[in-house]
């Protein structure tokens, strides 16, 4: 239960410092830069420890294409929470989990269950609730761009989480550790590619707050796996996914007073619910 708890801190923070960060308005791109700096100093010491390098250059390749779409769904998430709010973001970050489930039925012809009808059902009644929430709280050009955002968010982690099972569909499962490394030592190589191209002047606290960013995104994968070797993945992921929703909500709502209306409460509410039924 330990690890568990500490997985759902890290992802908390996560969203919380991309939060701060929107706040002070830090350059995402520096930040994101600074956050895959510690990811691939972190991944590579896991490779050292477990023996070197496996890979072969489909990999590489694969990798590289998933290092601009972490990269550029960091950046999605930054705006999503910057437009829409910290707790919407990140109810739409965990819906997510809806793509890679559409995608295994279409592609692998895998059989929805009941409870995954229910829970799409579900996924497709908490983005109308954030359409009433984001329609009756803006301007309807404010509105669509909020929409656009978390929207965008949930094609983006759902198309990196499928991606992964494509990976362990595809793939031999020795080459995951150096496969995790390179995914984000391109997203590192890309992000400082734009910084260089678009001369983004250096700013050392925002860099700063990237390397620890790098922290808590390295870390949720670690907690969560040892969470997995002591307590069934029934338990575990809904538990984790409700438990990020409400802290991140109760720490934005405690650092920057970020409130929420009537429609984007019931929103996280069925949001929740949805994760519920997905995840059993």
């Amino acid at each position: 239960m330990v690890f568990l708890v500490l997985a759902i801190i890290c992802s908390s923070s996560l969203a919380l410092l991309l939060k701060y960060g929107s706040v002070r308005k830090t350059n995402i791109i520096l930040l994101i830069n600074g956050n895959y700096l510690t990811a691939s100093v972190f991944a590579l010491g896991l490779i050292i420890y477990k023996g070197g390098f496996h890979f072969s250059w489909s990999a590489v390749l694969f990798a590289a294409f998933l290092g601009i779409i972490f990269a550029e769904t960091f950046v999605i998430y930054s705006k999503a929470i910057s437009f829409a709010g910290t707790a919407l973001a990140t109810v739409s970050a965990r819906l997510s989990i809806i793509i890679p489930v559409i995608f295994s039925i279409i592609l692998f012809d895998e059989k929805p269950s009941q409870n995954i009808i229910i829970g799409f059902v579900l996924v497709l009644l908490t983005l109308y609730l954030f359409y009433l929430s984001l329609k009756n709280h803006d301007s309807i050009a404010d509105s669509v761009k909020k929409y656009f955002y978390l929207f965008l968010l949930l094609i983006g982690i759902g198309v990196v989480d499928f991606s992964m099972k494509i990976f362990e569909r595809t793939f031999d499962i020795a080459e995951k550790e150096t496969f995790v490394f390179m995914i984000f030592f391109f997203a590192f190589l890309y992000t400082l590619t734009r910084i260089l191209s678009a001369k983004i002047k250096y700013d050392k606290q925002t860099y700063m707050i990237g390397l620890v960013l790098g922290l808590p995104n390295v870390l949720t994968i670690h907690f969560l796996l040892a969470a997995l070797l002591t307590l069934p993945a029934i338990i575990v992921f809904p538990v984790q996914n409700i438990g990020v929703i409400l802290l991140t909500a109760i720490g934005a709502y405690i650092f920057w007073k970020e409130k929420i209306n009537l429609f984007g409460k019931i929103a996280i509410a069925v949001g929740i619910a949805a994760i519920v039924f997905l995840k059993l």
